[in-house]
């Protein structure tokens, strides 16, 4: 009978093909055990190189299970860049919804309505008669406190009417595709399982409801959502290789690269993505997974261009043009808008946990659909007045990075020109403010303390929120208006010692577009505690390759003014405020204990649920798995003496023994279970077969003695990434 089993091979993977289903899979909300996927990968490895000399089949099989890992990453690049494009060209058509409609197509948005019109001008490029806004089309008028009013009502409704359709959507269908999925994306790629977090549902909703949800006008951007998008797409293409489907340790270098895509196509940064899974979401990240990244990120780009969203042709949302240089004295407002980017981070997570905490805690929570409604109210009713917040974020943002050349309408650039200066068209020397910039000041001032206070009580909420455009938005109106003061203290004070060398009268010497591109890097830090991939973003982003120190400068000193104040970034701090199991890698751990101490059990508990080798019943082994809710359990020599002979999972041994009542005769309650190479006597013909289970036991268990000091058992689970260690004294 014994020989139907192998015999006494304790090989993983022999179990793994035969007789169990099930076995290696992990329940919900469970960690996975990343040494035991590796070892089981590296199994699969070596049955399909052997067996690749047998035939030519074997071989073209093993080749193409070697390609599996690139085909994946070319399908999700392929898919998450025209799930990208989509989502860009529809926020594009839903967001000037709200204002107006095309008369000549009613799917073109305005930028699109008025390009193949023939009526427009230069001077008026956004006026074109086939634009029509909502006032106008009902009643004929276009001026008038009528319309105004009329056009406000509509605006707010439609933002309503988004926002109320976006978290309808997310509570119906599906519950996990609300707020940014960072958090949770970390989590899940530090070995965490969250079934159904990155599954086929949440996949469509989050991509719909994402576009809604940044239409309406929140202060949301669709920057974050995005990599749970690639994430969700990244499983979808999993599921179909079994290399990765039965494999949660390979899924996750899968997932690393996917997120890797997702930053790639929402900032149109493949390199920043990269840098971005390294530095922001990954946890384990061999080199191999670089590469792969690397590659999906490529291709996800190029998807992109080829959609072209924003019929530019460009891959980046907000290229500038301009390439002065800048001078050093100029550093020292750089680094004060790093230290503002440092606070308003810290104000931001502080006040943001609060309430999320409040949320959890009170009544707020349990109306999510009105929550929600409320917000996007308050924010249409106090956003559209104001040119600059009525706009989508990401246009404000590009705006204010732009310089201001000869052809600029904006109001940002109705400075005083001399009207006896010959002019070249791109290098405009300083000019003194005109009322227009002072307007237009003063609108930014406000359009500030209302970005800033909104966006603590938006983001979280249940509807796909990301944080990185509205953090960008805050330090770029911030910046500008600094940028905006420093050039006219230039102008007006150029005999002044710090401006004497290198601003002359009559050139161009500032530029407040660049002040709005550091701001935005300093509160982007500030908030997330990026720093590498954060400047690698901004300079793939705009295209200011001139500008990499600025950058630098800003965000370093923002990650300093935060961690001044508090250690986690927004994404650490939802992960705790959630109570994820995370370890963090950046954490320093400094008690001074030894691994005896913090082992359970306490002395005080109840003693410690072990199996024995060969003395054990099936239904001893049924009570235990039914009293205690531990994940496995250690097998020892007898009662007596606890010496270690392996570890085996719950879970397999609850399939192992299920299967077996099933399946092997002779198996009943009072059978003997034993974990030894040879049978056990049998002392009478008359008891029972006895059930060998040998081939789920785990010979090789982690463990640690009972001297070893805490710091490097830390280091042992963040390293290795166990699920659990032992705690052993002389075996």
């Amino acid at each position: 009978h014994n020989s139907t089993f192998m015999n006494g091979t304790g090989n993983l993977m022999d179990f793994l093909d035969e007789p169990f289903p099930d076995v290696g899979t992990y329940e919900d909300f469970h960690t996975i055990d990343w040494l035991r996927e590796k070892s089981r990968d590296t199994d699969r490895h070596r049955k399909i190189t052997t067996k690749s000399k047998e035939s030519y089949w074997e071989l073209i099989k093993s080749l193409l299970d070697a390609w599996s890992g690139w085909v994946v990453m070319l399908l999700i690049g392929m898919l998450t860049g025209t799930l990208a494009g989509v989502i860009d060209l529809a926020v594009d058509w839903m967001t000037d919804l709200k204002e107006g409609v095309c008369l000549s197509a009613f799917y073109y948005s305005h930028e699109q309505c008025c390009w193949t019109s023939n009526e427009t001008t230069f001077d008026d490029r956004d006026k074109c008669p086939q634009w029509q806004k909502w006032a106008e089309l009902m009643t004929g008028h276009s001026e008038g406190a009528g319309a105004y009013v009329l056009n406000y009502f509509l605006y707010v409704l439609w933002a309503l009417l988004f926002s109320f359709l976006a978290v309808s959507l997310v509570r119906v269908f599906a519950p996990y595709a609300c707020g940014s999925g960072i958090p949770e994306i970390k989590t899940i790629l530090s070995g965490f399982i969250i079934r159904g977090y990155l599954g086929k549902w949440t996949l469509l909703i989050k991509t719909v409801t994402l576009v809604l949800a940044v239409s309406s006008g929140l202060s949301l951007g669709k920057e974050g959502p995005l990599v749970h998008v690639a994430c969700c797409c990244g499983n979808l293409f999993c599921s179909l290789f079994s290399k990765y489907s039965k494999n949660e340790g390979k899924r996750r270098e899968v997932l690393s690269a996917a997120a890797a895509a997702g930053v790639s196509v929402a900032f149109g940064a493949p390199i920043g993505g990269v840098l971005f899974s390294l530095e922001e979401v990954s946890y384990y990240f061999p080199l191999k997974t670089l590469w792969r990244s690397f590659f999906a990120a490529l291709v996800a780009a190029f998807t992109l261009r080829a959609i072209n969203p924003f019929g530019n042709s460009r891959l980046v949302l907000f290229y500038v043009e301009y390439h002065t240089p800048w001078y050093m004295a100029e550093l020292v407002p750089f680094i004060l808008l790093g230290v503002f980017g440092g606070l308003w981070g810290t104000l931001f997570i502080r006040g943001n946990i609060a309430w999320c905490r409040r949320r959890k805690t009170t009544l707020l929570g349990k109306y999510p659909v009105l929550e929600v409604i409320v917000i996007t109210g308050i924010t249409a009713v106090l956003a559209f007045p104001n040119p600059y917040t009525r706009r989508s974020t990401s246009e404000l943002i590009s705006e204010l990075f732009n310089d201001c050349g000869a052809l600029e309408s904006s109001q940002l650039c109705d400075y005083v020109n001399n009207p006896n200066m010959s002019r070249p068209v791109d290098d405009i020397p300083d000019r003194p403010a005109g009322p227009g910039v002072y307007t237009a000041l003063w609108q930014l001032a406000l359009a500030l303390i209302f970005k800033i206070v909104i966006t603590i009580f938006t983001f979280g909420m249940k509807i796909p929120s990301g944080l990185f455009i509205p953090s960008m938005a805050v330090g770029a109106i911030a910046g500008r208006i600094v940028g905006i003061a420093v050039e006219q203290m230039a102008y007006h004070h150029h005999d002044w010692i710090i401006f004497k060398n290198w601003c002359r009268p009559g050139a161009d010497c500032v530029t407040p577009g660049l002040y709005a591109m550091v701001g935005a890097a300093a509160c982007l830090g500030g908030v997330t505690r990026m720093t590498v991939s954060l400047v690698v973003i901004m300079f793939e982003l705009t295209g200011g390759l001139e500008y990499i120190v600025p950058l630098m400068a800003a965000a370093v000193t923002s990650k300093w003014v935060a961690d001044a104040f508090g250690k986690e970034g927004i994404y650490e701090s939802h992960i705790q405020l959630n109570g994820y199991p995370y370890l963090d890698v950046r954490d320093e751990f400094t008690h001074r204990t030894l691994a005896t101490d913090v082992m359970r059990p306490r002395r005080s508990e109840p003693p410690l649920a072990v199996l024995t080798q060969d003395s054990t019943t099936v239904e001893d082994v049924e009570t235990l798995i039914k009293d205690t809710d531990y994940n496995g359990f250690p097998v020892v020599v007898s009662r007596e003496s606890e010496r270690l002979i392996g570890f085996v999972q719950r879970r397999e041994l609850t399939v192992a023994i299920k299967t077996a009542r099933q399946k092997q005769d002779g198996v009943v309650s009072s059978s003997v279970v034993y974990f030894t190479e040879d049978n056990p006597q049998v002392a009478e013909a008359c008891d029972p077969q006895p059930l060998k289970l040998r081939r789920i036991l785990n010979l090789s268990p982690f463990t640690v003695t009972d001297h070893t000091p805490m710091e490097t058992v830390v280091d042992i689970f963040r390293k290795l990434g166990l699920r659990q260690c032992l705690v052993t004294r002389s075996g």
